[in-house]
């Protein structure tokens, strides 16, 4: 199938924070109920997921919408200070920026479908130049309004954003719950980006497994656009 557009996830995968983001939920986590999340609650709680439901699942109950941005603001601002604190570090991952040049050159429509709340989306917006790549305006990100991963609705609102059916887009992702979503959302092509060895070209809806940005094959992808 030819596919006309390319969805991406952020965290992780444009951005490989995976690391700074279990620093700040483990710090904010031990802050709040005294001991940090293991790496398995980081994997199946936080990855992926949308800061309502990483919150909840720390406080063990449901929060009212002025705690949870409050809340949300707290560990967010322990994350960002980690982000800035990576100095020259702090940048696109491997790849990112010839797979962008590509479809911006290429005219193939692209834009992110991320987990993220609004003051980080404009701050990673800010700090990394995204406007040189996407309409702004076309990216989702957690506002409240949508279920977060897996649920689909994330991917099928960026396929629109896009103006095309989900089964036309390609998607990378590199958490398990942003992979079900997109498989969920009926997405074409999609990318797990991750170690060989983690199995996730045995996840259901998984067409290629990559380790870095650079090894997408946008000209298989996208012939008829070259």
């Amino acid at each position: 199938m030819e596919f006309e557009g390319t969805i991406f996830d952020f965290n992780g995968v444009l951005w490989w924070d995976s690391h700074l983001q279990g620093q700040a939920w483990r710090q904010f986590s031990a802050e709040i109920r005294g001991t940090p999340f293991s790496e398995e609650e980081i994997a199946v709680h936080v990855h992926g997921r949308n800061n309502r439901h990483s919150l909840e699942y720390l406080t063990g109950r449901d929060l009212e919408k002025d705690e949870l941005e409050q809340l949300t603001q707290q560990k967010e601002s322990i994350y960002r200070q980690l982000c800035l604190d990576q100095g020259s570090n702090f940048k696109l991952s491997p790849g990112a920026i010839e797979l962008l040049d590509f479809l911006l050159t290429h005219h193939i429509p692209c834009t992110i479908a991320t987990a993220s709340e609004k003051s980080n989306l404009d701050f990673f917006i800010e700090q990394l130049d995204l406007g040189k790549w996407f309409e702004l305006e076309r990216i989702v990100y957690d506002d409240g309004t949508r279920p977060g991963k897996p649920a689909p609705d994330i991917y099928v609102q960026a396929a629109r954003n896009l103006n095309l059916e989900p089964a036309r887009c390609v998607v990378v992702e590199d958490s398990l719950s942003g992979l079900q979503a997109a498989h969920a959302a009926g997405i074409g092509y999609i990318i797990a980006l991750g170690p060989q060895d983690l199995h996730l070209a045995q996840l259901e809806g998984v067409c290629q497994v990559v380790e870095s940005l650079q090894q997408v094959p946008k000209e298989r992808l996208f012939p008829l656009h070259l």
